[in-house]
């Protein structure tokens, strides 16, 4: 029986793509009937299983000592029309018939136990769980990342700062706001698009590796300024408020005078105003959750319209003659003087330089399941950057961390948990259109430490293993939560992570080990390990819960934040 229930898709956080899966446990084994173990039984592919993928003892015993709600893996499509999908996890195979084994004795496994294994036990709800067990992954994402976060912080700051300028300048104590308030508007815009351009920040990220990544830097230095650099959308988000502030406050004092200036000029304000207003209110939390590719377009779109009635608002100002009330033609040499000119200019160039650097390239994919596609690019990227690919270049773009060994090509691993993503499987295109200055995001600033714990739970492992491919000047050691490595994510991926001493890549196969407690994993790891930083990348959940563990153990650690 199909079911026609939908799934909403997060998709921020830069380099993960995340979607709201129904609160049912997706690796719970299905009601069957109990089977009795025999010696025909197929247990061998638990003797074949490689070392590899195998914790320590003591890891084990952790992992399977309490179950955690954060686990981000592959979704197996709830609404595929291929009812052969039941059985693409052949991992699973045994323990679907009803066999599982712990320490060398076959178990069986009860029919509707709560627990995905039999040694596991159930969730531990939380007191919000309990009484809403339907909550969102909003609330996870808006509250549960706290009330006081650098986020936050400079959210307020740069709000704080542009009132009190505006404050003054209404009272009359800050007279070249009252003169310049439309410049103050369009200095906003420049600083929220400065915080979001991504050939900036790369030059940014650059610069705090290569001036911070000096092993006689203090700890404390190199994490608040990642926690800056990682939450720049404060900024962003402040200056976006406080620019429609200001326009306002312009507007009022321009109506106030409305004889010394044009009812063309007036609208075009108005206009401007409201495109502000309706992008800010689209990129809302609840928005911009629930209808993330509506977000994006129409940040996109009312943007662009909002930059042209720009430059439109300031030639139709600098040629107005309020004495004879009309336009000049020749206004070029007035116009070079005006510093709204020159900001609108570098709002402009900001904005086009992506753009610029758009492609259409040919791109090999293949598919090593079907919940996960691999895209092969030409050339070699460094570690830790991020590339952006689209279907359709003005309709969505997604963002997805870069693997490559620096060489001849990259590649991207994509798991299939949206429209675009599942089509990668289902349908590879033979071209994709690409930006081909990538950006530098939190997996970028491991550069920046010298021992470095990253967890990584799912597809989500891909932001960090060109670290293991390319000579690095951290340590880095890998822990990766995830469910059949080679079934899932194809042979390649997994001779990448061959090779390697045991203790520097960890990996737990939750089908065969079960879902473990990644927060008490990434602790104990991190401490045997000497960690400096912990870098996760995990669903919102898991990335909260790993943070704070690891924060209450004392040892700084950083996720991806909702709106990084």
């Amino acid at each position: 029986m199909k079911t026609t229930e939908k799934f909403e898709r997060f998709a921020s956080c830069r380099g993960v793509a995340f979607e709201i899966k129904p609160r049912e446990d997706p690796f719970a084994v299905p009601k069957q009937p109990i089977i009795e173990a025999s010696q025909g039984s197929k247990r061998f592919w638990l003797n074949s299983f490689s070392k590899k993928i195998v914790p320590s003892s003591s890891f084990m015993q952790r992992s399977m000592s309490r179950t955690s709600s954060h686990f981000c893996d592959i979704v197996i499509d709830l609404d595929d029309d291929d009812d052969d999908n039941d059985n693409d996890d052949v991992t699973l195979a045994d323990i679907e018939e009803g066999y599982y084994e712990k320490e060398g004795s076959p178990l069986q496994i009860q029919v509707g136990s709560s627990s995905p294994l039999p040694f596991l036990p159930p969730k531990t709800l939380s007191k919000r769980e309990k009484k809403n067990p339907n909550s969102s992954r909003l609330s996870v994402i808006l509250l549960d990342q706290g009330l006081f976060t650098v986020y936050k912080q400079l959210f307020v700051l740069s709000f704080v700062i542009n009132i009190t300028c505006l404050i003054l300048a209404a009272t009359g104590n800050f007279s070249y706001a009252s003169r310049k308030a439309v410049l103050f508007s369009i200095g906003n815009i420049f600083a929220l698009t400065l915080c979001r351009s991504e050939a900036c920040l790369r030059v940014v990220f650059w610069l705090a590796v290569n001036c911070l990544g000096w092993s006689w830097i203090p700890i404390r230095i190199k994490t608040m300024v990642t926690s800056l650099l990682q939450s720049l959308g404060g900024i962003h988000s402040g200056c976006a408020i406080s620019s429609i502030a200001w326009l306002v406050y312009a507007l009022i004092l321009t109506l106030n005078d409305s004889e010394n200036t044009s009812t063309e000029i007036i609208g075009v304000a108005f206009a401007i105003l409201s495109l502000l207003c309706l992008s800010s209110l689209a990129a809302f939390p609840l928005v911009r959750h629930l209808h993330h590719n509506f977000f994006e377009r129409i940040h996109r779109f009312l943007g662009w319209t909002a930059l042209a009635l720009l430059w439109a608002f300031i030639t139709l100002t600098i040629s107005f003659d309020p004495e004879t009330k009309s336009y000049r033609t020749e206004i070029s040499s007035k116009l070079i003087k005006q510093q709204e000119f020159w900001f609108t200019v570098a709002i402009t160039v900001l904005i086009i330089i992506p753009w610029l650097t758009v492609r259409r390239v040919p791109v090999k994919i293949t598919s090593p399941s079907g919940h996960a596609s691999i895209i092969k690019f030409d050339g070699g990227i460094k570690p830790g950057i991020l590339g952006r690919i689209s279907p359709s270049p003005f309709s969505e773009w997604h963002a997805f961390g870069i693997i490559s060994d620096g060489k001849k090509e990259h590649m991207i691993l994509a798991g299939a948990v949206g429209d675009f993503t599942k089509s990668l499987v289902s349908n590879p295109p033979s071209h994709l259109w690409v930006r081909q200055v990538h950006f530098a995001g939190l997996p970028y600033l491991v550069n920046m430490y010298n021992k470095v714990l990253v967890v990584a739970t799912g597809s989500g492992i891909c932001v960090f293993l060109s670290f293991l491919l390319q000579p690095c000047s951290a340590d880095v050691c890998f822990l990766w939560v995830t469910k059949g490595v080679e079934q899932n994510f194809g042979k390649e991926i997994k001779e990448m992570i061959n090779g390697h001493p045991n203790e520097k890549v960890i990996i737990h196969d939750t089908a065969l080990l079960g879902r473990p407690n990644v927060s008490e994993m990434s602790v104990e790891t991190a401490k045997k390990w000497g960690a400096e930083v912990v870098i996760v990348t995990s669903n919102p959940e898991g990335s909260r819960d790993v943070v704070n563990a690891c924060k209450k153990s004392g040892i700084p650690a950083f996720g991806p934040i909702w709106d990084s």
